[in-house]
């Protein structure tokens, strides 16, 4: 698989009779300006355009649909002297729209009063100062989470050491084995007395 080229190869076809071309042939092709580049580009930007058309009429006619399926719903429901509905399983089935908004547990909302002109007032129970507490003691808890400990100076020596070591030996890093055991050393240590105290 990796043995092949990745550069175009050029084939050479040698004809049994001898092919010529007349001169202006030869001189319209050597000065024509159109590469192999430009044309993939000039068919990408026809490709381009085309699916552009095509997802603007889809995005056209979907949108259509919608207007004409948003038209023709209804929220009132039919007259019992009425005619029967064009179709009758629709009116039969309990999951669709239209039974659904002719149920009797169906409340419009809407009807009878706009709701910019009154607006209405939805008691949730809580007081402006409740929530103005419960947002105080949320701050106090998320304060308390971003409070870092200060490391311990042991710790901070290691790491100061191996960070001086390491630019120290920055072509030679191995070299630095013994204080990056250290510092290793020092970090279980802490993480074992933060597990000990966690599980208090």
């Amino acid at each position: 698989m990796g043995s092949g080229s990745s550069k175009p190869e050029e084939h050479t076809f040698n004809a049994d009779s001898p092919v010529r071309f007349s001169q202006s042939v030869i001189d319209s092709l050597q000065k024509t300006p159109e590469s192999d580049r430009t044309r993939a580009q000039d068919i990408e930007l026809k490709i381009q355009s085309r699916v552009n058309e095509e997802l603007t009429r889809i995005r056209d006619a979907g949108a259509k649909k919608l207007s004409d399926y948003t038209s023709s719903l209804t929220t009132n429901p039919p007259a019992p002297g009425s005619a029967a509905p064009t179709n009758p399983t629709a009116s039969h089935d309990p999951n669709s729209l239209a039974a659904h908004l002719s149920s009797p547990f169906y409340q419009d909302h809407s009807a009878g009063k706009p709701a910019a002109l009154e607006p209405e007032k939805i008691d949730s129970g809580r007081s402006h100062d409740s929530v103005q507490g419960q947002i105080m003691d949320l701050r106090k808890k998320l304060e308390a989470r971003k409070k870092v400990e200060k490391s311990e100076p042991e710790v901070d020596r290691a790491r100061e050491k191996l960070v001086q070591c390491l630019r120290v030996n920055d072509r030679r890093p191995l070299d630095c084995w013994e204080e990056v055991e250290e510092f290793k050393a020092q970090v279980g240590r802490l993480e074992k007395k933060f597990v000990a105290g966690v599980g208090r």
